[in-house]
């Protein structure tokens, strides 16, 4: 029970992490005395025994392990009076041992300490604090991580016979979870922010994770209030279509048809604003942004684009034949059959490729197995494994999401390319001389270099792959009622796990050359496919 009348409360908690690694250190005593100890509350006693003191131009550089979402909480001892130090937050090594960037949090500052006390700073993503003495003989009894994070049950898992994935699995979810914060955001270091079409593959791991949706409303609901129409969500005009796209996956999972209603009216604008931009041959009029690595290809573009249209018409006249709105379902119907009668050529494309073929505008899926992990994005990533055949798919994750897991990742990037690793050091490390920095020295667009995030949820497809592919769930009708049931091993020996549905958990067992096993509660129909 809130104290405040006019208060809205975080769902969040808060855990205290101690640091695990010195990575780096100087001018510190005993640097070790902070790995593994939880000390937050000063007390009036602390002897030099009990602290380690940080002169000034002395620095430590402490690893907390794997990728953390907050803070961290300084507590002091001893009775020299304030001190200063600066803090620098990392992703990477290389991060905190340079200028890191500030974009939507600040992650390098200078901060004033309290004599027995403690000072808490920070509101971004890190695995790597550097800090530094600056004035004072700051005398700290602890220095530990705080981490925030909605603490939700996690109903979904999957395991199979391949260690690799199931690493791969683990932490792509790992890395979506991490982003669900005030709302869902794009990555917890930089891009704070809800992006209509990165939820996309967010959701789809939050849906086949957990039972709770209802950050997924809220951060939709956001942008859309935030958006009346005609403007674009985001300022983008693709992110408006993945709006309905993501309406559609939710109401397709929870079968909530009241917060279906309440779209009703946006949806339909939406439909009728990009109708408009169809020709009479089915084409689209307009180039369409679909992920930074095809900005600057207008081929790729309006090709996935037409794919992208495709897809939102049909999802919306479904959407609104379940609303009853027959007419606009019709209208949304026929603007998707036009479309059927163009097929852009996606020149080689993978983005383009994949979001053709699950659109069924036309199976480019050879594009997709051709020089497989050339071309990959970290958002459209998913969707690629999800066009192509799933023995390929795998090899992708394999070489592409395995890569960042050997150079150090605990959880996936904002971009990837695996020509970069080719004389790189891990991020976990020191930079070493004669080699490239896989933060500082690489990425494009909006990321390039230490602006680059190694936590976005978009990265995170992989989880929600393997639990529709490998353990093959599809969600025959809204609210999950019916599943069917086609797993596909492709080179596992076995592959089980657990998919959540409003009406409980559904278990599947898959093991090569033996037919599924499935137990489902109540109220959940299952039809078995078995390849």
């Amino acid at each position: 029970m809130s104290l405040y009348t006019n208060a809205i409360r975080d769902q969040r908690v808060r855990d205290y992490l101690p640091p695990v690694r010195v990575v780096a250190s100087e001018g510190v005593e005993h640097p070790e005395f902070f790995i593994n100890r939880i000390i937050y509350q000063s007390f009036t006693t602390a002897t030099g025994n009990d602290y380690q003191v940080l002169k000034p131009g002395a620095w430590i550089l402490l690893d907390f392990g794997r990728e953390i979402a907050g803070g961290i909480k300084l507590t002091t001892g001893g009775r020299n009076g304030d001190g200063v130090v600066r803090v620098r937050f990392g992703e990477s090594v290389s991060e905190a041992m340079s200028s890191p960037n500030q974009d939507h949090g600040i992650h390098d500052d200078i901060l004033k300490l309290p004599m027995l006390g403690s000072r808490d700073f920070g509101s971004t993503g890190f695995r790597f604090v550097r800090i530094d003495g600056v004035e004072g003989n700051n005398c700290l009894l602890g220095i530990i991580a705080v981490a925030v994070y909605h603490d939700l049950p996690r109903i979904g898992a999957f395991e199979c016979s391949d260690q690799r994935i199931n690493r791969i699995y683990e932490t792509a979810v790992y890395t979506v979870h991490l982003t669900m914060q005030d709302y869902i955001y794009d990555g917890i270091k930089r891009d704070r922010l809800v992006w209509l079409g990165d939820l996309n593959p967010e959701i789809r791991v939050i849906l086949s994770t957990f039972d709770d949706y209802s950050l997924i409303r809220r951060s939709m609901d956001y942008v859309r209030e935030q958006t009346p129409l005609p403007r674009y969500m985001n300022n983008m005009m693709s992110y408006s279509l993945w709006w309905v796209i993501n309406q559609y996956d939710l109401y397709w999972h929870s079968g909530n048809i009241e917060y279906l209603r309440e779209q009703h009216e946006y949806l339909v604008g939406v439909v009728h604003h990009f109708a408009g931009m169809i020709d009479e041959s089915g084409r689209t009029t307009r180039p369409c942004f679909l992920d930074w690595p095809t900005s600057e290809n207008p081929e790729a573009q309006l090709a996935g684009g037409h794919g992208l249209f495709a897809l939102m018409f049909d999802r919306a006249a479904r959407l609104l034949q379940t609303l009853g709105d027959m007419e606009n379902s019709q209208f949304a119907r026929n603007c998707r059959q036009r479309m059927q009668a163009f097929v852009p050529d996606c020149k080689g494309n993978k983005t383009a490729a994949a979001i053709l073929t699950l659109a069924g505008i036309t199976d480019a899926s050879n594009v997709l197995t051709t020089d497989c992990t050339n071309g990959v994005s970290t958002f459209y990533g998913y969707y690629m494994l999800l066009a192509q055949p799933v023995q390929s798919a795998l090899e992708v994750m394999r070489r592409y999401w395995g890569a960042m897991l050997d150079y150090g990742a605990t959880t996936f990037w904002e971009d990837f390319n695996l020509d970069w690793v080719k004389n790189a050091s891990p991020i976990d490390e020191l930079p070493v001389p004669g080699k490239d920095d896989l933060h500082k020295d690489f990425g494009n667009y909006c990321y390039k270099g230490l602006r680059h995030s190694l936590c976005h949820g978009w990265s995170g497809g992989p989880a929600a792959f393997l639990m529709e592919k490998v353990l093959g769930v599809s969600i025959a009708e809204p609210g999950a009622g019916s599943l069917l049931i086609q797993p596909e091993l492709g080179d596992l020996e076995y592959a089980k796990g657990v998919f959540p549905t409003p009406h409980g958990p559904v278990r599947i067992s898959k093991k090569r050359g033996e037919k599924p096993q499935i137990i489902a509660p109540d109220g959940v129909k299952i039809t078995i496919v078995d390849k």
